[in-house]
């Protein structure tokens, strides 16, 4: 039997973007589709988890990684699930249960920025594209470091500033704003290094980079509706954005190439 519980610790009512996962799911059907290289295999790779270790997932979204078959990991990780929507780490739970994965797993709702754990209780944290929708990063990465154990590692995922270039070229055009990715701006990875160096010797960055030649524009407009300023934009504002989307098509012979750059930042506690 799997030992897991649920418990509710933060009162803070999530952003309705990720109440749930349609939104994230409406974003996922680009490297599912197009990818050339299975992300959650590379990073699973990069993790590199000993037998036994205790993980801990900081904002955990709805836990695709941890379910995902090409993800190979070892069975007896004993894996915490944790995100700021309580409906995510629900979702997460199920998922990674229903996968039968690992023998072991817990999930909690919990403020990156505040987490409900004892002082270097896990082996490993990670943080998978998710720091940069914090306003204070660092406060998550502090955080993170002390609830590792020493000569633990934290792993944190973001995108790099080339990242689907294009695709934000025409979210910039129809709306306004940088033609770079909001994330990567934030905290991307040339910032998750820089913080990450700034409190810890051993650090490591692995990029991940890919073309995405999609041929269905409704897999762009999927994307760029799920997510602001798309989201809450009028009826007229979308038509707009979809006129864009198909004169960009039209000028790329029905193709529309997206450069991808995203990738790992490794560090090791002392």
């Amino acid at each position: 039997m799997v030992p897991a519980r649920m418990t509710e610790h933060s009162a803070a009512v999530p952003p309705s973007q990720y109440r749930d996962s349609r939104n994230l799911a409406a974003r996922a059907r680009l490297p599912l589709r197009y990818s050339n290289v299975s992300w959650f295999a590379w990073v699973a790779d990069r993790l590199a988890l000993p037998e036994g270790a205790a993980v801990l997932d900081v904002g955990c979204g709805p836990g695709w990684f941890w379910a995902a078959p090409s993800a190979r990991l070892p069975s007896t990780v004993r894996l915490t699930l944790t995100d700021l929507s309580y409906g995510m780490v629900q979702e997460a739970r199920r998922r990674v249960l229903d996968a039968g994965r690992f023998a072991w797993i817990d999930g909690c709702q919990a403020d990156a920025a505040s987490l409900p754990f004892a002082d270097a209780q896990f082996d490993a944290v990670v943080a998978m594209h998710m720091l940069y929708h914090l306003a204070e990063p660092h406060r998550a990465v502090a955080e993170m470091a002390r609830v590792v154990r020493p000569r633990g590692r934290l792993f944190v995922t973001t995108n790099g500033s080339g990242d689907m270039v294009a695709l934000n070229r025409l979210r910039a055009a129809a709306f306004g704003g940088d033609a770079i990715d909001p994330g990567a701006a934030h905290f991307g990875l040339e910032q998750a290094e820089k913080v990450l160096r700034a409190r810890f010797a051993e650090v490591e960055r692995d990029v991940l980079s890919d073309v995405y030649r999609v041929t269905d524009p409704n897999d762009i407009s999927a994307y760029l509706m799920s997510m602001p300023p798309a989201i809450d934009a009028s009826t007229e504002q979308r038509v707009a954005l979809q006129r864009r989307i198909d004169e960009a098509f039209a000028a790329g012979g029905g193709v529309l190439e997206l450069n991808r750059e995203s990738g790992l930042v490794t560090a090791t506690v002392p």
